[in-house]
């Protein structure tokens, strides 16, 4: 006899959770977007699991989302966070839902979900290590409470049946962190890796009102001040008498403070505030308008916007020593400074005056740092499987 729907067993490939998921855009969601994406083109049975957010519309997905209950984070809109146990809807959809593998992307809400659920299906849970977590708790939390939060995350860790990391530099955090067991490099990819023809260029330009002999930099991500967007600011502040375009797309609890310190630098004509953009076209115009991509961020552990930029050719100015900028070779395939504003002012001075120089290095940078979202999730499969072998369970097949 055939079971009621609501009891039927679904069969599943692949869960994917985290507790950030478009709408909201950050790295980590573009990542997990992106791995769903070509999962469920390639093996299909994909099922993200993330807090839901208000007024997004899962339906427009090939692939199932499960979202559940969810509250905002204090002072980090529009993050949210949750707590699925309490979510009957949800509950629902995972008792009857079989998988073969997990992949939590956070260790927080979300991935101790996927812990408990790895746990009670007997299947392998893998846990990717992207963000300094450290950084983001020092900034509210007493240092007795900090530790404590290290040590939770550090334990997650271990109890993983694998631990990914999107950059090879990011393993030294996590050993700084406390955690020292065995950890693989699992390299980000990018969505914008088509070969533009040059007219596209030009015509983003255009869409944008910009003109064509104007120098432009961008700065892409949350506006908060780990990413050192004062370091940006300060600089500009000191060449005045070179005329340039700047602008900063994005939101975060820093964003009406970084507008007063742009007036107060005497910048309102030359830097723009652009809010967050979720068409990827658009950012796309925004990335091939733009000569140089300024991102000299101490928190990122590998960021993708400068791989996205890198794409259209945009070489990335990054602090020297930041554990993202160890993708860059200096004035090879992006440029690094030291966290000093009169250092960078003085570089961005030399590079506006030589734009054939930062074009040569946004070339270079697009053949070497850029890889696509469709060759990474080919080779995440293949480690799967792998894992997946070597327990001698049922493989995610093609």
């Amino acid at each position: 006899m055939e079971l009621p729907e609501f009891l039927a067993i679904e069969r599943a490939n692949v869960g994917l959770f985290c507790d950030v998921f478009p709408p909201v855009m950050d790295g980590v969601s573009v990542c997990m977007q992106n791995y769903a994406y070509w999962m469920q083109k390639k093996v299909g049975g994909v099922c993200v699991v993330t807090p839901n957010v208000p007024d997004a519309d899962y339906s427009v997905h090939d692939y199932k989302v499960y979202d559940y209950f969810s509250v905002p984070v204090p002072k980090r809109a529009p993050y949210v966070t949750g707590i699925a146990e309490i979510d009957p809807v949800w509950l629902a959809k995972v008792a009857r839902t079989r998988f073969k593998i997990l992949h939590a992307h956070c260790p927080f809400a979300t991935g101790l979900v996927a812990q408990r659920i790895a746990r009670l299906q007997g299947i392998p849970l893998v846990a990717t290590f992207h963000s300094k977590y450290r950084d983001d708790f020092s900034r509210v939390l007493p240092k007795i409470a900090v530790d404590l939060a290290i040590d939770a995350i550090v334990e997650y860790y271990e109890r993983a049946d694998l631990v990914w990391v999107p950059q090879e530099s990011t393993v030294e955090v996590l050993r700084e962190y406390g955690y020292t067991g065995h950890v693989e490099v699992m390299d980000n990819g990018s969505d914008l890796v088509a070969d533009y023809p040059e007219k596209y260029f030009v015509e983003a330009r255009q869409r944008l009102g910009i003109a064509p002999e104007e120098f432009v930099m961008l700065f892409v991500g949350q506006h908060i001040w780990e990413k050192n967007p004062r370091l940006i600011i300060e600089s500009l502040a000191r060449i005045p008498d070179i005329p340039f375009r700047m602008y900063f797309i994005g939101v975060g609890y820093a964003a009406e403070e970084m507008k007063d310190l742009v007036s107060e630098r005497g910048l309102d004509e030359k830097v723009t505030f652009v809010g967050s953009i979720t068409d990827r076209a658009r950012l796309t115009d925004y990335y091939a308008a733009s000569d140089l991509f300024l991102f000299p961020s101490l928190y990122d552990n590998a960021p993708l916007v400068v791989r996205e930029a890198a794409a259209l050719n945009t070489p990335a100015v990054m602090a020297e020593g930041a554990t993202a900028a160890t993708i860059l070779q200096d004035g090879e395939n992006g440029f690094l400074v030291e966290n000093d504003a009169d250092r960078m002012a003085e570089l961005l001075r030399s590079l506006i005056h030589d734009p054939q120089r930062v074009h040569r290095v946004g070339v270079q940078a697009s053949k070497t740092i850029v890889r696509s979202w469709e060759d990474c999730v080919e080779e995440v499969l293949d480690r799967y499987n792998a894992l997946l072998r070597s327990r001698g369970l049922p493989l995610v097949e093609r």
